[in-house]
């Protein structure tokens, strides 16, 4: 098999991790009404299981990145891979809500390892000006994840139960071992990686500031995004039956967003994440102001969808190439940051909807947590260039 061959098999494989990494996160959020009332317990309970997910994220991130520095990074992946299809299958059976957020947790803890260093693996089998279009290819599974991943679940869970769901993703997740195993090659880590190398990389100015401005940002889209079905029915009017196709919409433009992005990123990385999230703020605006107009919005939301995939790859690459030399902690910390994205976007959109506010106020708050991550990135990159002149004086 060419070398060209085998990189594009090992990347699908990364790919397909993705894929059910994104569908477990996501579809929590539409099982809980049956994850709820199989354990007795009410819709705000059973969404402790998306807080304890976004936790084990949070804590896995850098607790598995610092103790796994010089991994090999086949045997990281492949672990990772291991431990997530566990927790899903462990996810499957427990029979109380307690048990649920341990095994949620459990299964959170490889996720940002997983995502972060798959991006990293993706580059390091591409040549280096190929390496934008590799990253994007990875963030596909995620993306295709929003189109099939997250409605089938949600057919399976009111066809079958909700563990059937869980089951399958679990099917996937040993899916993806196997194809780790079979078609990704052993790439050590590098010699001079430790634990205080990838700490002493998140003391840099250039890595917090993309990583607070995804968590800022991104946090815009969520508020929106957590409240999307509400929206489509009581502004929009969109009926129920076919919510599942709003959702399908959005996904396809991540997957569009994520195969443009690719060529974008290989062009310049500093501007494609500045036109992502500032694109978002300005989407965000324009759904606030025509949520009751169908034809307007369901076109907005695909172009959101597309601009939300060109931010984060965008944020992913950046991070790469800013902490070059000890990659892994930066990488894996970036879907970590996302995370606290998501219960930003969720609290503070929630806050707005209990004051009163009315289904449209999520994506106006969207709007100001958008333009703080874009000035947060304006920021970083205005610093940068400072620090590149003062250098070229020195």
């Amino acid at each position: 098999m060419s070398h060209a061959r085998s990189a594009s098999w090992a990347i699908t494989a990364l790919a397909a991790g993705g894929f059910a990494v994104g569908t477990t996160e996501f579809a929590s959020m539409s099982l809980l009404p049956w994850i709820a009332q199989e354990l007795g317990v009410t819709n705000p309970q059973a969404g402790l299981a998306v807080s304890a997910y976004a936790i084990g994220v949070v804590v896995g991130a850098p607790l598995i990145t610092s103790l796994t520095p010089r991994t090999d990074r086949k045997r990281l992946l492949i672990m990772c891979a291991t431990i997530f299809t566990a927790g899903n299958l462990l996810t499957a059976i427990v029979p109380n809500l307690p048990l649920l957020l341990a095994a949620r947790f459990f299964t959170g803890l490889p996720h940002g390892v997983t995502l972060g260093i798959a991006a990293v693996v993706a580059s390091r089998l591409v040549r280096p000006e190929k390496s934008g279009t590799a990253i994007s290819r990875v963030a596909l599974g995620l993306s295709i994840a929003n189109i099939l991943g997250v409605p089938a679940a949600t057919w399976l869970g009111t066809a079958l139960g909700w563990r059937a769901a869980y089951i399958v993703i679990a099917g996937i997740g040993a899916a993806t071992v196997f194809g780790l195993i079979y078609f990704l090659p052993s790439l050590p880590s590098k010699q001079e990686s430790s634990a205080k190398a990838e700490l002493r990389s998140m003391t840099r100015v250039q890595i917090w500031l993309p990583l607070v401005a995804g968590a800022v940002g991104f946090g815009g889209s969520f508020a929106f995004y957590t409240y999307i079905t509400p929206t489509m029915t009581e502004v929009t009017g969109i009926p129920v039956s076919a919510l599942p196709w709003v959702l399908v919409l959005y996904g396809c433009g991540m997957t569009v967003g994520s195969l443009i992005s690719g060529p974008c990123l290989d062009r310049s990385i500093d501007k494609s994440a500045l036109a992502g999230v500032s694109g978002m703020a300005i989407l965000l605006a324009l759904v606030a102001l025509t949520a009751h107009i169908p034809y307007v919005v369901l076109p907005l939301m695909f172009i959101m969808g597309s601009a939300m995939s060109l931010f984060t790859n965008g944020l992913q690459a950046r991070l790469m190439r800013e902490a070059s030399d000890a990659p892994n902690m930066s990488a894996a910390m970036n879907h970590a940051a996302f995370n606290m994205a998501n219960a930003l976007g969720a609290f503070l959109g929630g806050a707005v909807v209990s004051a009163g506010w009315g289904y449209r106020a999520p994506a106006a708050i969207g709007v100001v947590l958008a333009v703080a991550g874009t000035c947060v990135l304006v920021s970083a990159y205005t610093l940068q260039r400072r620090q590149v002149r003062e250098s070229r004086h020195a």
